[in-house]
């Protein structure tokens, strides 16, 4: 099994990193660029966090084996038979080799590359392709040059700060500062920033999921928040609606003015390409690809006006889709809780739908996940599961913040993680301290990653599932998890005192903690920040316990979740109306198309014996019969009964009239595009318009 693990963890977290990026991401629309990019990132953190586990049983086994080696037995003396002779440790308890044993050799050069690889897409290739794939140039190198100048204050921040520090350290008499000193006072700069971001995300998270979940067991609170988001998204949705339709607006106006012959021309189509497929119609119909354009005449925009436009039209339509698509995700949601509120006062036990999936159900519902099973676990065990879920994660917060405000103590050793590996290490129970390292670093990261995934920057950044996050987001999270992954893998390894920097302890360094340099190099860093500055976490915590963050938002007018406050609840009726009137119309959706099923199963083989019928009749016109015979068959064509025909009549019509607001609107487009403004009788209104069309 000698590097098996190793090889095991690798794949594994490479398709765990592939899964995360392809729900939040879009494979078939954003730029492969980008892709790669976050994918790399995600995927260097996610390898860091899965593989310390194993660089912490392989350290403990050389520690061991180094102490064995070390400690040599006294020789039997003859002379005082009755002399005792005291067994060491090494001899009472011999070392076993762990069953994820890496060889020598291998964990410092795969730390290396992992870590420098992730310092280089955070600080210098991330941020050169956010501006890339934000930019709304129409040429890789017009792309190109807009990432450089933006980017340019960006990198001359950096230079100019490590340029500053560099001379200050080659001018002072007293620092001689070799290559690997000044290396780690780079990573050691890049940890402490990271470990101050860290800190805020984490006494957030170890409050906020604990209780997400407490929340998420009780029906009504859940089903009201669901009200409250609805009204809020709505009016996001309202919004992106607006904007697009002003966009869209412009990019009319500026491609009728652009003739087809224009030398812009080609950015023009590049721009509408973008656009959606409605709108595309809309401009496509009203151009006139025959008219010469005028340079004298008319005033066109200049080709940066057109990058800036292009670069609104991709956000716009992102923002558009992306709220679209959320709007229909919450809906079902809204749906869904309610009808677990019905349900719950069920006494035949199996879980009814409002509106059953259109889809044959599978063997996983029919046999396993059928309507009974359903009610008790949405009705019964759900929310017990999820009440015993966040106690659970209760008592890991309070561990994590012990152990934060603690760790610094090893004599008496007062960090909770830290007695668990060393009782696990006095008997070599590795499966055991791999299992207890694991938990404890992927509950670490996941009150900060969760809370990565939740930060919401004035849709400036959103990460959004199903396929909706957008291409600066998606860097954007890579390079925070390059950030905060190795300042939070240093804080882990001081919490289970593994790190003699922090700890104090004459022990083996693990092979991270070796990358990372000695923080000895920077004293009031590592015996002052690294320690006392996660203490902090106990007032974070106690302000996201009160809402204090909430509550400071809602002050300044972004509307928060609040059950005490008046907004709140004018919010949460509008959502329940919103949510209604949507039920309404899948209601009525549904029973059109119930109808027209009853009228297809009672009616269907009748129309196919008219539709035979007619087509003999037209068949036998069209032979050379005499004018006695012509006219015999067709009386015979005619003479289907009259219910047959109100029959065929009423097939037709393939939805009953419906009024729908969404149909109504006052953008010219709609008017010059010929089609009817309401109803769905599609085939009379263009009858009227075919009156003449014989004149």
């Amino acid at each position: 099994m000698s590097g098996a693990a190793l090889g095991i963890e690798i794949v594994l977290v490479f398709f765990l990193a592939l899964f995360l990026l392809h729900r939040y991401g879009d494979f078939k629309k954003q730029q492969r660029m980008v892709l790669f990019g976050t994918l790399l990132a995600w995927y260097l953190c996610f390898l860091i966090v899965f593989i310390l586990p194993l660089d912490v049983s392989t350290t403990i086994y050389r520690q061991c084996k180094l102490e064995h080696e070390d400690v040599n037995p006294a020789p039997f003396n003859h002379t005082t038979p009755n002399a005792s002779v005291t067994p060491t440790k090494s001899i009472s308890k011999p070392c076993y080799k762990p069953w994820s044993y890496i060889p020598d050799g291998i964990m410092p050069v795969f730390w290396r590359v992992v870590y420098w690889t992730s310092q280089c897409l955070t600080w210098l290739l991330l941020p050169f392709m956010q501006s890339y794939a934000r930019s709304g140039g129409f040429s890789i190198t017009g792309k190109i040059k807009t990432a450089l100048i933006e980017n340019a204050i960006y990198y001359g921040t950096y230079l100019l700060i490590f340029g500053s520090l560099l001379i200050y350290v080659a001018v002072h008499p007293e620092w001689h500062l070799s290559w690997y000193e000044l290396q780690t006072i780079g990573i050691t700069a890049a940890n402490t920033w990271g470990l101050f971001l860290l800190v805020l995300l984490l006494g957030y998270g170890l409050v906020e999921i604990p209780r997400s979940y407490w929340n998420a067991s009780r029906h009504g609170h859940l089903l009201i928040k669901t009200y409250f988001k609805a009204s809020k998204l709505m009016t996001e949705k309202a919004d992106a609606e607006e904007n697009l339709e002003d966009v869209m607006e412009e990019v009319r106006k500026v491609s009728e003015s652009i003739k087809y012959n224009h030398p812009l021309r080609k950015y023009i189509d590049t721009i509408l390409r973008k656009c959606p497929l409605d709108y595309q119609e809309k401009m496509g119909r009203n151009m006139d690809d025959y008219e010469d354009f005028d340079e004298k005449q008319n005033t066109y925009p200049t080709e940066k006006s057109l990058v800036k436009l292009h670069k609104q039209v991709i956000y716009a339509v992102q923002r558009h889709n992306r709220t679209r698509v959320q709007w229909q995700i919450l809906l079902q949601q809204a749906i869904h809780l309610e009808d677990v509120a019905k349900n719950e006062t069920s006494s035949s036990h199996q879980f009814v739908h409002s509106f059953p999936s259109t889809e044959p159900a599978g063997w996983f519902s029919r046999y396993i996940y059928t309507p009974t099973v359903e009610w008790y676990w949405e009705c019964l065990l759900k929310g017990w599961f999820y009440r015993l879920l966040s106690v659970v994660l209760t008592l890991f917060s309070v561990a994590v913040v012990w152990s934060e405000c603690t760790f610094f103590s090893t004599r008496p050793v007062l960090s909770l993680f830290a007695v668990f590996i060393q009782l696990a290490e006095q008997d070599y129970n590795y499966l055991y301290i791999e299992m207890a390292c694991f938990i404890t670093i992927f509950f670490l990261c996941t009150c900060v990653y969760s809370t990565v995934f939740r930060i919401r920057v004035f849709n400036y950044y959103y990460l959004a599932s199903h396929h909706q996050t957008d291409a600066y987001s998606l860097q954007f999270s890579g390079m925070l998890f390059c950030r905060l992954t190795p300042p939070l893998c240093l804080n882990f390894l001081g919490l289970i005192h593994m790190d003699s920097a922090i700890s104090h302890r004459q022990k083996l360094q693990t092979a991270y903690t070796s990358i990372m340099g000695s923080m000895r190099v920077l004293s009031f860093i590592a015996n002052g920040f690294y320690i006392y500055y996660p203490m902090l976490i106990v007032i974070l915590c106690i302000a996201t316990y009160f809402s204090l963050g909430t509550r400071c938002l809602n002050l300044l007018g972004f509307q928060q979740f609040m059950g005490d406050c008046e907004m709140t609840s004018d919010l949460i009726d509008e959502g329940k109306e919103l949510i209604r009137r949507e039920r309404r119309k899948r209601q009525r959706v549904e029973d059109g198309e119930n109808r027209r099923r009853e009228w297809k199963e009672r009616y269907g083989n009748q129309r196919e014996d008219y539709a035979a019928r007619n087509r003999s009749s037209h068949e036998m016109k069209e032979t050379t019969y005499s004018d006695s015979s012509s006219s015999r068959q067709a009386k015979y064509s005619r003479s289907g009964s009259r219910a047959e025909r109100d029959c065929m009549e009423l097939l037709q019509d393939a939805e009953p009239l419906d009024f729908n607001a969404e149909t109504l609107t006052d953008d010219p487009l709609d008017a010059d595009s010929g089609r009817p403004a309401g109803g769905r009788y599609l085939s009379m209104s263009s009858s009227r318009n075919r009156i003449f069309d014989d004149v």
